[in-house]
């Protein structure tokens, strides 16, 4: 990746570092790809996207239940194949215009039309507490309560279920 970086500030120091820092080494070590969404050359937003699973040791109870229930007998298995949302961030200066769940809505569609290369049923993401909200609007739902305690949710967006 040899794209020069201009500014960016969404408001969070941890997803503004991961975009200035992370992101290209998390690309060269074929951990994360970050794609970034500009306006006349200003970051307007931007996300990574890595496999993920959902597994039967992070889920609990009825929440497995419900997960494994999608699937026919022959096909319950202890994990299921996910894409994750590893960072996703719109900059300050395009807040309140939407973006966001536009973004979010071109992921979703990219995603479910781009199967080629490998096959998933899930997105997750490991929402912030404050965002919480921005994913349960974009069809996303909470895991479990495992994670009450942490700074963050792990949620998951169905790509059957509409």
């Amino acid at each position: 990746m040899d794209y020069k970086l201009g500014e960016f500030d969404c408001g969070d120091d941890d997803l503004n570092e991961f975009l200035l820092v992370d992101a290209k080494p998390c690309l060269n070590l074929s951990i994360a790809n970050t794609f970034i969404l500009e306006d006349d050359g200003r970051i307007v937003a931007y996300f990574c996207l890595l496999n993920d699973k959902i597994s039967r040791t992070e889920i609990t109870g009825s929440r497995w239940k419900k997960i494994k229930g999608r699937f026919p007998k022959s096909k319950q298995f202890r994990s299921y194949p996910c894409i994750k949302i590893g960072r996703f961030a719109v900059s300050l200066d395009y807040r309140g215009k939407n973006i966001g769940s536009d973004l979010m809505d071109m992921i979703k569609d990219f995603l479910l039309k781009e199967q080629s290369s490998s096959a998933f049923r899930y997105i997750t993401v490991d929402a912030y507490l404050s965002a919480i909200h921005f994913y349960e609007k974009n069809g996303f739902v909470q895991l479990n309560e495992k994670d009450e305690n942490e700074h963050t949710r792990l949620m998951f967006y169905d790509k059957l279920v509409i």
